[in-house]
């Protein structure tokens, strides 16, 4: 090591001493092509680097399982054990008490994240050895590192990402959350207030037969049991004669003073009285015949009561008749088999009229409170679009210096935040990123018109702003620099690596002008194995560091004059 490395070296340890690591540490093992890795992090700009196919990608992806992504399948690489991916992270500095204590987790300044996945693809997911949902740990993910990707620029085209950019320059993210809410609701009220009307235009049309059938069972004057009353009535007015002949026979037989039942056992309880004394079974038997002769006196008397009832009555059978007939014409109606069900049937109908009276009230009630959300959306709507169209100077005053920066001097950047005459979920706004690369062209939107390294430039510009906005741990830049070169690589890796003097930055390059800027460089590889390739990773050391910038720099047959060049890039940076 040289004297200035030396020196190097003591302000990186000083430098550490005045911030906290953000992801320390992170373990892989049996994911895809990684059998086992392991990484111990730089605070600061983390170079990763490799071959096309090495497998940087996969690194990336068991990153997204460990922050909530879902797990698909070909995840385990040995299906005789769990894919287990590890992450440590110090987490002090920013403010996450309050993200763990609503999510039931105890807060530690330094919390690990684990993600188990069995070779049946179940997957179980752990902070501080706590199992969680992967809603928690997407939660909490979002909150640690921010990831962009290969194919991040495909985000610019992305509405919901363009209003979290502008929200978070805007500072109005809590407003832009509660109104969310609002939106929701007033969403959830409209399709409740569209099932009610469709059901009070129904009801509407089948309230008049409703009331027509209520009405006509009212005055019916249903009463429970009344049927079997009524029928039994008709059957004796129906039979009165013959019923009436039965019982003059009945009162005839028994109390005919000289061939009647009741005097023939008058006499033979006198007969055997006289001979009780002489015949002691006498006096049971005169017991016995007294017993029937009081049953058969007591049928007698009620035979003569319910002759004078029996009569013919023409008028109340006639009566009883069409009674009975208007009861059975309802039931054939309503198809129902008596009475009972009848009046079940009236009752039903009753409550379907007042629950429609129910509704109507409800109607008006829904109607009103939905006007009250809507009044108390369009006012936090409209604060939030205050708040976005006064960041658009803040968003260009950051942006558009970093692209001069970035080899584009003339280039034009601007947001759009267009009024709707309708409320969306995130608002009222349309947001549209604007540019262009030459003063004399129009503003346009930016992923319709931007090249691919245009693209590369502007991303890299909107990431590293919003990213010490957020004041994010830890950030992830997966090539970002692709479709640059040359000037222009250098001075996107002297951002990153400004960036990385805030907040740590893991950055996945291909350009050796950007892998030159990091304070600790990693190489992904691939080797073969006897279970087939298997990718790992190393940390590099300064001679390392210089044969693999030269390999980037002259491809795999590494001239003297690509380790000079890597050379100086590294010096360079040092200085």
């Amino acid at each position: 090591m040289t004297d200035g490395d030396a020196v190097i070296e003591i302000m990186s340890i000083f430098e550490c001493l005045n911030r906290r690591f953000m992801l320390r540490h992170l373990s892989v093992e049996n994911y895809v092509l990684i059998d086992r890795l392991e990484m111990e992090l730089d605070p600061s700009l983390n170079i990763i680097t490799g071959q096309t196919g090495a497998g940087k990608s996969i690194l990336l992806g068991a990153l997204g399982l460990l922050l909530g992504n879902k797990a698909e399948s070909g995840t385990v690489r040995d299906e005789s054990r769990n894919c287990v991916i590890e992450g440590v992270f110090d987490i002090e500095r920013y403010g996450l008490q309050e993200l763990f204590e609503s999510n039931d987790i105890d807060y530690d300044p330094v919390v690990t994240i684990r993600r188990v996945i069995s070779a049946g693809g179940k997957s179980r997911a752990y902070v501080n050895d706590l199992p969680v949902g992967l809603a928690v740990l997407r939660t909490i993910g979002l909150r640690l590192v921010d990831i962009h990707s290969q194919h991040g620029y495909l985000m610019l085209a992305d509405d919901a990402f363009r209003v979290k950019v502008v929200d978070t320059m805007a500072g109005c993210g809590g407003q832009t959350l509660m109104y969310g809410e609002l939106y929701s609701k007033m969403t959830s009220m409209r399709r409740e207030l569209a099932r009610l009307r469709e059901e009070t235009e129904r009801s509407r049309r089948d309230r008049e037969w409703l009331q027509f059938q209520v009405d006509e069972l009212n005055s019916f004057g249903l009463r429970e049991g009344e049927q079997a009353e009524l029928e039994a009535e008709q059957s004796v007015l129906a039979n009165s004669d013959a019923i009436g002949e039965a019982i003059t026979v009945s009162r005839n037989n028994l109390d005919d003073d000289e061939v009647g039942i009741l005097a023939r056992l008058r006499e033979t309880e006198q007969a055997l009285s006289e001979v009780e004394e002489n015949y002691s079974p006498a006096v049971e038997l005169v017991s016995r015949l007294h017993s029937a002769l009081l049953e058969l006196k007591d049928i007698s008397s009620e035979l003569a009561d319910r002759s004078e009832r029996v009569e013919s009555n023409p008028e109340r059978l006639q009566q009883v008749t069409a009674r009975l007939d208007a009861m059975y014409s309802l039931q054939q109606k309503h198809r129902v088999a008596d009475e009972a069900e009848l009046i079940a049937v009236r009752d039903r109908y009753a409550e379907q009229l007042r629950t429609m009276d129910d509704d109507r009230e409800r109607l008006d009630e829904l109607e009103s409170a939905l006007a009250g959300l809507e009044k108390e959306a369009w006012q936090a709507a409209d604060g939030i679009h205050a708040a976005r169209t006064a960041a658009i100077e803040v968003i260009e005053a950051h942006i558009t210096p970093v692209l001069a920066e970035l080899g584009m001097p003339n280039a034009r950047f601007t947001v759009e935040v267009a009024a709707l005459d309708e409320l969306a979920p995130t608002g009222r706004d349309r947001i549209s990123f604007l540019f262009s690369d030459n003063r004399n062209m129009p503003l346009q939107a930016v992923e319709k018109i931007a090249s691919g390294g245009e693209i590369s430039r502007v991303m890299l510009a909107v990431k590293a702003m919003v990213a010490r906005r957020m004041q994010l741990p830890t950030i992830i830049f997966d090539e970002i620099d692709t479709g640059v070169s040359g000037r222009i690589a250098d001075a996107m890796g002297r951002i990153i690596a400004d960036l990385s003097r805030t907040m740590q930055v893991i950055n996945i390059t291909h350009l050796p002008q950007v892998a030159s800027k990091g304070r600790t460089h990693f190489l992904v590889y691939k080797e073969n194995t006897l279970l087939g390739s298997s990718t790992g990773i190393k940390r590099l050391t300064p001679q390392q560091r210089v044969e693999e910038i030269a390999k980037m720099l002259s491809g795999s047959s590494v001239s003297q004059a690509a380790l000079e060049q890597a050379k100086i890039l590294l010096s360079s940076e040092r200085e």
